[in-house]
Parts: C-alpha cells; sequence; structure tokens
C-alpha cells in the first residue's frame, strides 16, 4: 500500500508542463488580450484597464482601456508575435508571455504604464511597475482604478 502511494506522489510531482507556442500575426482585443488566428491569448501576470475604463489626467478623463490598446497595437506594429503558455484561463484563454524579436510585450506594457503588474497572480512585473510609478508613465500620471476593481464595480 505504501509503495502504491510513494508510486502515485512520484508520478504527480514528476509530470512535466509542456509549453506551448503560438506564433502569427495578432488582433488586439485591449490592453492584455490578443488573438493569434483561432487563439486567445491573455498576456501572464499584467492587468489592462478595460475599454470603457476612464483614467483622469490634469483634470481631463479619458479612456484608458482604449490608450492602452492601441499602444500595444503601435508596439506590434504588423510584426509577428510569439507566445510561450503553459495553462488556460477559466475562459479558455492561452496564458502567455508574448514577445515581438526580443521585446517582453507582458513587462513593455507595465513599465511604460498601459498596464499593471496582476500581483494577484505574478509578482514578476512589480519592478517595471515601480518604474512606471516612479516616472509617472502611462495611468501613473494621474489617476485611475485599478482595472480588477473598476469591473468589480461596473
Amino acid at each position: 500500500m505504501n509503495r502504491f502511494i510513494i508510486l502515485i506522489l512520484i508520478t504527480l510531482f514528476c509530470q512535466k508542463t509542456y509549453a506551448i507556442e503560438i506564433i502569427g500575426f495578432s488582433k488586439i482585443i485591449d490592453g492584455d488580450t490578443i488573438h493569434i488566428s483561432s487563439n486567445k491569448i491573455r498576456l501572464e501576470g499584467i492587468d489592462a484597464p478595460e475599454m470603457k475604463q476612464k483614467c483622469k489626467k490634469s483634470q481631463k478623463e479619458y479612456f484608458c482601456g482604449i490608450v492602452s490598446q492601441i499602444k500595444l497595437k503601435e508596439k506590434i506594429d504588423n510584426n509577428q508575435v510569439k507566445c510561450i503558455s503553459s495553462s488556460k484561463d477559466k475562459y479558455q484563454r492561452y496564458i502567455a508571455i508574448c514577445f515581438i524579436k526580443d521585446i517582453n510585450l507582458n513587462k513593455w506594457m507595465v513599465r511604460n504604464g498601459y498596464a499593471i503588474s496582476y500581483k494577484r497572480y505574478s509578482k514578476k512585473y512589480v519592478p517595471d511597475e515601480d518604474f512606471a510609478k516612479r516616472n509617472k508613465l502611462g495611468v501613473w500620471s494621474g489617476f485611475f482604478v485599478e482595472p480588477e476593481k473598476w469591473r468589480k464595480l461596473n
């Protein structure tokens, strides 16, 4: 009996997680979601403002979710995107780190203030968020509600 339990535990701990690569031209859905062919991809570890979300800068409101989407689209600029994923979320989107050439798009979005670090799921981009805060980049140049909180309120 004990050998059987040990065998099960060894099997569970030795299972490898296989990463999947998705490469192609993307359709930008919003600041943290893209589609490559029929693959829906959520950028891992980041949270961008929602498309209908408004932020404030210099006492003026603007749609920061639209700005986030536009900035991601401009950064990708019709280049092929390579995404590396090892899981899916509850909406069956691939959770991935995506690149154009050697640029990590997830990191770039947070470092420039077009998304925030999604600390509930990852602390990987906290230093990039701190950089954006210190330099008052993107949403950090004014006032905004964190996207997760905004979704709950709306």
